[in-house]
C-alpha cells in the first residue's frame, strides 16, 4: 500500500437508463448505411478511492457492435452457415423437426 492508498480499489455497481438514442447511423455516399450502437456493460463507482482532485472515481464497461447495411440491403452467407442445412456429403441428415 503506496501512502494511504489502497492495494484494490473497490466499487459499487451502479444502475443506468439510456438518454436518448443508443445508434448512430451514418449514409455513405454509395448509399450503404452504417449503423453504431454503444452499450454500457457495466459501471461503477469506486467505495475506497478519490481521484487526486477529489472527485468520484469511475470504471465504465462498454461495447461497440457496427452493422453495415449495403445499399442493394443484400448479403451472402455460406450454406454451411444455415441451421439445418443438410451437409453435402455421402451421409444424408434429417432435418430437424422445428425446422421447415
Amino acid at each position: 500500500m503506496e501512502s494511504g492508498k489502497p492495494d484494490r480499489i473497490e466499487f459499487r455497481i451502479l444502475d443506468y437508463s439510456v438518454i436518448g438514442d443508443d445508434t448512430v447511423s451514418f449514409k455513405l455516399e454509395d448509399g450503404t448505411v452504417v449503423k453504431v450502437k454503444v452499450s454500457l456493460d457495466r459501471a461503477g463507482v469506486a467505495t475506497n478511492y478519490k481521484n487526486p482532485d477529489g472527485t468520484a472515481h469511475y470504471a465504465v464497461n462498454t461495447s461497440v457492435k457496427v452493422f453495415v447495411v449495403p445499399y442493394d440491403r443484400r448479403f451472402t452467407m455460406s450454406r454451411n452457415k444455415v441451421l439445418g442445412a443438410v451437409k453435402e456429403t455421402s451421409e444424408k441428415h434429417e432435418t430437424p423437426s422445428h425446422i421447415g
